[in-house]
C-alpha cells in the first residue's frame, strides 16, 4: 500500500448528505438519489468543474439488483460527463475506504489526476425479493416454450410463496448478527455497560458541539431543508442511556440501541487529486494519504476485532507511534466494539501493543453512534471529518480505523506537510 512513485495523493474536499434515521425524512430517496446529491455537493460547495474529473469510484452495501453498477449511474444522473469511467465497490462498513484507496491507486500509478470516491446507502429501501421457490417458478415460466408448460408452472404457485424475503442482517458464515457477535466480544473482554454508555454519551456530546460551532455542518450539502445530522441526541445523559434495555441478549446483555450505531440513510463523496494537479488548480490540500492497511481475521476470534491487527501493522510499517498521532477517528459500530478495540490496542492482541489511547484525541467530533452509519458512506464521512479537523488544528498526523462485517477492517493515516 505504500506509494509507488512521486505522486502524492491529496484529500482536497469532502461533501455529504445529512445523515438521518432510516424510514424517516429521506425514505423517499433511493441510494442513487442520495449518492448523486453528495457528488453534486462537491461541485457546488467546492467550485469543481465536472469535466475536470477523470474517474469516479462509488460504493454501496445494500445493493439494488436492478442497478448493478451504481457508480456509473451516478455519473449519468449528475453533471459528470458520460466519458468519465466509474465502477462500484462493496465491502460492508469499509466500502468507502475501498473507494478512496481505489482512486489513490489510480493517482499513484498516473492513470488519474482528479477522482471522486464515496458511497451511499438507503437503509429505508432495501431490496425486497421473493423466496427461492417462487423465483424458480417465475424463471421456469419465462423460459417455457409451450402454453401447457406455462400453465404447469403457474399451477405450482401458492399464496405463501409471495411472502417477501428481506435482506438478512446475519453473518452468512456464522448465522449471528453483528450485534450478537459484539455481545460475545463484550463478555470476553469484560466490557461493562457503563463504559459503553459513556462512549455513546461522549459521541453525542462531541457531535452536538461540532454541529453547533459549524464544524460538521460545513461538510454537509443540505437536502430537503435538512442541514444537520438528525440522529444526534443533544439531550441524552448517562441516566437516559442506562434505562434502555439490551437488544441482542435480553437477559445478560449490555448492548442497547443507545450505545449502538443506528440504521441510517446517507451518502458521502471525497475529492482526491495528485499533489501536482492540486497545485495547478490552486487548491490547498486538507491532508495527504500517508498509507493504509486492510486486515481480516476469523469471525470466531471477534467479528469486529480486525482493527486490532490493521492499526498496529500500519503504524509499524510507517514507523509511527500512537503518540505521534494527533487525531484518532474510530468508527463506532457499538460502544462495546470501541472499548474492545482499545483494550486490545493497549494490551496487545495478535499484534504488539501500541500504547494507551488518549481519549481526548479520540473522535473529537463524535462518530457513528451519534452521526449515524450509512454503511458505504461512513468511510468518506470519517475521512472528510478527519481531514477538515487536521487542517483546522494544523495537525501532523491523523488515524482512521474502521471495523467491518466479515471480520475485516481498514486503517489509514493522513498527514499534513
Amino acid at each position: 500500500m505504500a506509494q509507488k512513485n512521486s505522486h502524492k495523493v491529496a484529500i482536497v474536499a469532502g461533501t455529504r448528505t445529512p445523515f438521518a434515521k432510516a424510514g424517516t425524512v429521506f425514505k423517499d430517496y433511493s441510494a442513487l438519489d442520495l449518492g448523486v446529491h453528495a457528488v453534486k455537493g462537491l461541485f457546488e460547495k467546492h467550485d469543481l468543474a465536472p469535466e475536470s474529473v477523470d474517474e469516479l469510484v462509488y460504493g454501496i452495501v445494500i445493493h439494488n439488483p436492478r442497478i448493478p453498477n451504481i457508480a456509473r449511474e451516478v455519473v449519468f444522473k449528475s453533471s459528470l460527463p458520460s466519458a468519465i469511467r466509474a465502477h462500484t465497490v462493496s465491502n460492508n462498513c469499509i466500502t468507502g475506504i475501498h473507494a478512496i484507496t481505489a482512486i489513490y491507486d489510480s493517482i499513484v500509478n498516473g492513470r488519474t489526476e482528479i477522482g471522486i470516491a464515496g458511497g451511499t446507502e438507503s437503509m429505508s429501501n432495501p431490496p425486497i425479493l421473493f423466496g427461492k421457490k417462487i423465483s424458480r417458478i417465475f424463471l421456469d415460466l419465462s423460459t417455457a416454450k409451450t402454453f401447457g408448460a406455462r400453465l404447469a408452472n403457474l399451477a405450482k404457485i401458492r399464496p405463501w410463496h409471495f411472502k417477501p424475503s428481506a435482506p438478512s442482517v446475519a453473518e452468512p458464515s456464522t448465522g449471528l448478527t453483528m450485534g450478537e457477535h459484539c455481545e460475545i466480544m463484550a463478555k470476553e473482554w469484560k466490557i461493562p455497560r457503563e463504559e459503553q454508555d459513556e462512549i455513546a454519551l461522549r459521541s453525542h456530546q462531541n457531535a452536538r458541539a461540532a454541529t453547533e460551532d459549524g464544524r460538521l455542518k460545513c461538510e454537509i450539502y443540505p437536502l430537503e431543508g435538512v442541514e444537520t445530522d438528525l440522529l444526534i441526541r443533544a439531550d441524552t445523559s448517562k441516566e437516559k442511556l442506562a434505562k434502555l434495555p439490551p437488544v441482542f441478549d435480553r437477559e445478560n446483555g449490555t448492548i442497547s440501541a443507545g450505545n449502538s450505531s443506528p440504521l441510517t440513510d446517507g451518502a458521502s463523496a471525497v475529492l482526491l487529486m495528485s499533489e501536482e494537479r492540486a497545485k495547478k488548480e490552486g487548491r490547498e490540500p486538507l491532508a495527504f494519504i500517508r498509507d493504509f492497511e486492510y486486515a481480516a481475521i476469523d469471525p470466531n476470534d471477534g467479528l469486529l476485532m480486525a482493527p486490532c491487527v490493521a492499526v498496529p501493522r500500519l503504524l509499524k510499517r510507517t514507523g509511527l507511534r500512537l503518540s505521534d498521532i494527533d487525531i484518532i477517528e474510530v468508527h463506532e459500530a457499538f460502544g462495546a466494539q470501541i472499548a474492545c478495540n482499545i483494550r486490545a490496542w493497549e494490551k496487545g492482541w495478535k499484534e504488539q501493543a501500541i500504547g494507551k489511547i488518549d481519549r481526548e484525541k479520540l473522535n473529537p467530533l463524535g462518530s457513528s453512534i451519534a452521526a449515524g452509519h450509512p454503511f458505504a458512506a461512513t468511510g468518506g464521512r470519517i475521512v472528510t471529518t478527519l481531514a477538515n479537523e487536521m487542517k483546522r488544528r494544523n495537525s501532523k498526523y491523523g488515524l482512521v480505523s474502521i471495523c467491518a462485517a466479515g471480520a475485516m477492517a481498514a486503517a489509514m493515516i493522513l498527514e499534513r506537510s
